[in-house]
């Protein structure tokens, strides 16, 4: 408990890798997508993806010993089928200090077997962060995997923003790279990645989300960066959303769109991750209705091997094809293209089996971001000139 507390209004300068901070009733609600895409296409998954600030920091110096952050969280729960809570990550001075797991909250309910919603309120949560004397940096890693609304920051002495020089790095993919199966802020695989290579990371992974819109493009081209990755393909297969006639051309446009904002910024092109039930199964997926009210939810493949013919696409078509359109950019000297399954392929889905058949674990996580820093940020690597600059 502070005894005479400092009230630091929470503006865009402590709050990194978020597009916009919106006023609401209790206090700021954090966005990773302008205004502008949540009134052209209000998407109700698109929203739910959109509000949760994977890959967001809430960063500052201080001569405080004490720093609280009051915050109300909102998650979507699923009946008979338990869900990690989302949780801060306090890092002090670039090392792991806390972990606080959220309770509290709203939540909407939502019945597998049925589709049935129902809302049920939850008081806020408040965040202490404990700090020894002296002047240190803080930066808190906001859940990945839950709405939230910033409602206040106090302390027993002033606040500072903190200015950083590292290299920007924006990101576009899907759940995987939202974080799903991670269990805490800075361990899904882009922040493992960005704390290694010493980048400052803006999260634009969206689950369910990364389907080649030219939206996204025009927000990846209006967005600053030092370097860009798009991780695409596997919610095309998963929600069968495109032809292979359709794909090519659009995933053109899409890089297109980039390149009228950064037309030489290094932009590096991944397809997807190993994936055993859509490698070469079609589209669409959905849950396996058996493992309801079991420890573990799965997915499963609905689709059928022989529409390939027709043009149905599956993961093992994606690579394929952006192999083929990697190579018909040439021209391009600033696009380069990594092999999903350099990160995680066939061996690692045995020794680091994906929990739900779509999304991989914790562990798997953390292999990911290491192979991605070493393979991109690395020596070699495609962003080798900013790797460790932070």
């Amino acid at each position: 408990m502070i005894t005479s507390p400092i009230t630091s209004p929470i503006t865009a300068d402590y709050v990194h890798g978020v597009a916009e901070l919106e006023p609401n009733d209790r206090g700021l609600r954090l966005h990773r997508l302008p205004a502008w895409v949540r009134q052209q296409f209000p998407d109700p998954q698109l929203m739910a993806m959109e509000g949760q600030p994977s890959g967001a920091r809430l960063v500052f110096r201080t001569d405080a010993t004490t720093v609280e952050l009051v915050s109300h969280p909102t998650r979507v729960a699923y009946r008979g089928a338990d869900r990690v809570r989302g949780a801060f990550d306090v890092y002090v001075d670039g090392n792991l200090a806390s972990r606080d797991v959220l309770d509290g909250g709203d939540a909407m309910v939502v019945d597998l077997t049925t589709g049935a919603t129902s809302f049920e309120p939850g008081p806020s949560h408040k965040t202490t962060v404990s700090l020894p004397d002296g002047t240190h940096v803080v930066e808190v890693w906001l859940p990945h995997n839950e709405a939230l609304d910033l409602v206040e920051l106090r302390s027993d002495a002033a606040l500072e923003e903190v200015t950083t020089s590292a290299p920007r790095w924006l990101h576009h993919g899907s759940s995987i790279s939202h974080g799903s199966n991670a269990t805490d802020p800075s361990e899904i695989w882009p922040a493992v990645a960005a704390r290694i290579a010493g980048v400052e990371l803006r999260n634009l992974g969206l689950g369910g989300s990364a389907l080649v819109d030219s939206f996204l493009a025009r927000v990846l081209r209006d967005t600053e960066a030092d370097v860009i990755s798009v991780k695409l393909g596997i919610n095309v297969v998963n929600l069968d959303a495109m032809r292979l006639r359709a794909f090519v051309p659009a995933m053109h446009g899409f890089l297109d769109t980039i390149r009228e904002g950064h037309p030489g910024t290094p932009l590096l092109l991944v397809s997807p991750i190993f994936c055993g039930i859509h490698e070469a199964t079609p589209g669409p997926g959905t849950i396996d209705p058996t493992t309801f009210g079991t420890d573990q939810v799965k997915f499963m493949v609905t689709g059928d091997p022989a529409e390939v013919a027709q043009g149905k696409l599956t993961l093992e078509v994606i690579r394929r094809e952006l192999r083929s359109l990697f190579e018909r950019r040439a021209d391009d000297a600033n696009l380069h293209y990594l092999e999903g399954t350099e990160l995680y392929g066939p061996t690692d889905a045995v020794e680091l089996p994906l929990p739900d058949a779509l999304h991989p674990g914790p562990e798997a996580h953390r292999v990911i971001g290491e192979r991605f820093a070493r393979l991109v940020f690395g020596e070699g690597g495609a962003f080798q000139e900013f790797g460790g600059r932070g």
